[in-house]
């Protein structure tokens, strides 16, 4: 099962941003998908971005669309947030699923939008 851990969260003013860091620990081969997550208090957790490590798919958030960009190089995976707004206060988590359907989360990075 691959290791995954975020870094780059933090606290920002509204129309701020952020790059959030998610690195793989182990070898990323049997990967099929990656991407990030984010749950905000008493709410559920919600798909951020997800990209294929095989095709050109790749998935946004509408709530993240035109303002968050994934980008992957090698077993790191990246998430740049721009204009952030304090609905994006939420803890980030980096997602791995594998070949064999076994899913990976990393510990999570709180990101907090002040306005």
């Amino acid at each position: 099962q691959v290791q995954l851990a975020e870094s780059g969260g933090g606290l920002v003013q509204a129309g701020g941003s952020l790059r959030l860091t998610c690195s793989a620990s182990s070898s990323i081969n049997n990967v099929l998908f990656m991407g990030w997550y984010r749950q905000a208090p008493g709410k559920e957790r919600d798909l951020v971005a997800l990209v294929s490590t095989t095709t050109a798919y790749t998935n946004y958030g509408d709530s993240v669309k035109g303002r968050f960009t994934m980008s992957r190089d090698n077993a790191n995976l990246y998430l740049m947030m721009n204009k952030l707004k304090p609905e994006d206060t939420a803890v980030y988590y980096c997602y791995a699923v594998e070949r064999s359907r076994t899913e990976s989360w990393g510990q999570g990075t709180q990101v907090t939008v002040s306005s």
